[in-house]
């Protein structure tokens, strides 16, 4: 369900401004989505799994809230993270 320690450090690499950026709107999106997807993915087999539910609303609502904060903020850098990510039609 979790990401797994390289998987995350690539996801850091590959949206990061510079090689201590790991805090950005950007990259907390990133990781947010691919923690995203791999619940999704858990709940094709465990639909029943209601804890884990609770906590995927509760990312989608954190990484709506960057999205917003980053659409705000750049233009440009919001829409080159949804192209990436393919994310939001």
């Amino acid at each position: 369900m979790s990401i797994t320690k390289e998987n995350k450090k690539n996801l850091i690499n590959e949206f990061s401004k510079n090689e201590k950026d790991t805090g950005s709107a950007g990259v907390q999106i990133a990781v947010l989505s691919e923690r995203i997807k791999n619940l999704t993915e858990h709940f094709k087999t465990h639909n029943k799994d209601n804890h884990s539910k609770r906590g995927l609303v509760s990312l989608v609502n954190k990484r709506k809230k960057l999205l917003n904060y980053l659409s705000k903020k750049n233009k440009s850098e919001y829409s080159d993270l949804i192209k990436k990510l393919n994310i939001r039609g």
